[in-house]
């Protein structure tokens, strides 16, 4: 897929990450992915990520992200998938080129690892990964990597191959400024963490789809609340946040990192496989996993 294609593809629908899965000793257990994946692209999602956020890209070696990538791939049919991609400028290059060769479809870029950088360090790498691959890739604005409106129109303008922005920073002032000043030249995508709290907000400063985590276990419901914020149903979406969304993330919010374990002991209590999180992650405990498994058989009943 071209970069302006996947531009254009992105932009049309519902996005989401596939958690990775894991055997009971951390190693990659593909198969099980494979028929997760394999699962959720029967639904209408305009694309999914593979190793991204969600994918505890962040406990991944290059050669997995590579691995993932490809097992995603081969079982998404006609949905793209897009690798995540990060950490140091050299090591973002690398796993670029593993993408790229998995077969990859384009590239989400996730912050840099561990240190804070001045503008013109954020666009020196991101401008060295669009630089090293053919593939489209998509900025990610969120922790310590946020770059400033003018920093996104130096980049849009020096790589051709740069067709998306995503926010996780919540920002509203920083998000309208740069789809204010970019318009159509890139596809605007929602990041927050279980961004359908966010998204009636964001959706008016121009983010014209988003990510979401939940579509890995209740797809329906994640393509229920999607399609009412595109047709204006604020009354389905008031009841799916209040029977769904908001106690999710009461229960998300009882622990750091639980924004992927939640996600994970989801994909389990609906019958798939994913195994642990890795370090240092943890996993629900058993009386948080009932709950959740009372608010998923409540919710879409």
């Amino acid at each position: 897929m071209s970069p302006q294609e996947l531009k254009t593809r992105i932009a049309s629908g519902l996005l989401s990450f596939p958690v990775t899965h894991f055997k009971e000793d951390f190693s990659l257990n593909l198969d099980s992915y494979q028929e997760h994946v394999g699962w959720l692209s029967g639904y209408d999602a305009a694309a999914l990520f593979a190793a991204g956020g969600t994918g505890e890209m962040f406990s991944l070696t290059p050669e997995e992200i590579g691995e993932v990538t490809r097992a995603a791939k081969a079982v998404a049919g006609n949905v793209p998938i897009i690798s995540g991609c990060g950490y140091g400028t050299a090591m973002a290059k690398d796993i670029a080129r593993r993408a790229e060769a998995a077969g990859a479809d384009g590239l989400l870029l996730l912050p840099h690892y561990l240190m804070e950088a001045p503008q013109e360090g954020i666009y020196q790498h991101v401008k060295a990964v669009c630089d090293s691959t053919g593939l489209g890739v998509i900025i990610y604005n969120r922790a310590n990597s946020v770059a400033s409106a003018d920093t996104v129109a130096r980049l849009a303008e020096a790589c051709p191959n740069l067709i998306g922005f995503k926010d996780g920073t919540g920002k509203t002032e920083l998000v309208r400024h740069i789809t204010h000043k970019l318009g159509d030249r890139l596809s605007y995508i929602g990041g927050m963490p279980t961004h359908e709290l966010y998204a009636q907000g964001f959706n008016g400063l121009g983010l014209s789809t988003y990510s979401s985590a939940v579509f890995n276990f209740v797809p329906e419901l994640a393509l229920s609340f999607y399609k009412a914020l595109n047709s204006n149903d604020n009354a389905t979406m008031a009841k799916l946040l209040d029977a769904f969304f908001f106690p999710f993330a009461a229960l998300r919010d009882r622990q750091k990192g639980y924004a992927v374990s939640m996600i994970k002991a989801g994909v389990e209590l609906i019958g798939h496989k994913p195994g642990p999180v890795r370090p240092p992650l943890t996993n629900l405990t058993a009386q948080e996993k009932e709950q959740l498994k009372a608010l998923i058989a409540g919710a879409t009943a």
